[in-house]
């Protein structure tokens, strides 16, 4: 699954994630809140609150987009087993991912000429602003849709970093 964030980076392997953590979101815009505290939540946890600020604009951006466009057009049927959305947020010692899973297949496009005045349409600008890096792939045909990634350098924790010659 996480095979494309490599791009030029050491593999990251799931397996190796110091902290995981995920949250289903229902298919309703109030999501996006929710979205956020889960975030603040999690990296509070995780003692990344210094990154919060761009790690929560990039988790908005990319969950509003996948409630925006990803949703079938015939909604969700209530009591469904998998809540179309999905937020996972994966931390390595050097590297936090944030990633959303929905339900289409359709590439998420960012457009060349954006109109900055209009009211929608900036997200992944914002994405690929705040965040090293992002991506999509197709899940594999069991799981169906998409996976939105955004990839953060961390700076190493004052604790962990080595002392500085004197």
């Amino acid at each position: 699954m996480l095979e494309p964030l490599r791009q030029g980076l050491p593999p990251l392997d799931p397996a190796a994630a110091s902290d995981a953590a995920s949250c289903s979101l229902p298919a309703r815009y109030e999501a996006v809140g929710d979205a956020r505290r889960f975030t603040r939540r999690t990296l509070g946890q995780w003692e990344l609150d210094d990154c919060f600020d761009d790690v929560c604009l990039v988790v908005s951006e990319l969950v509003t987009n996948a409630l925006r466009h990803a949703m079938p057009t015939n909604g969700v049927r209530a009591g469904e087993q998998n809540p179309p959305v999905r937020l996972h947020l994966m931390r390595w010692t050097e590297r936090l991912v944030c990633a959303v899973r929905d339900p289409s297949r359709d590439s998420p496009v960012a457009r060349d000429s954006e109109d900055f005045s209009a009211e929608s349409g900036r997200g992944l600008f914002l994405v690929d602003s705040f965040s090293d890096s992002w991506g999509w792939h197709p899940m594999t045909e069991s799981l169906g849709g998409k996976m939105v990634w955004a990839l953060f350098r961390l700076q190493p924790h004052p604790s962990t970093a080595p002392a500085s010659p004197e």
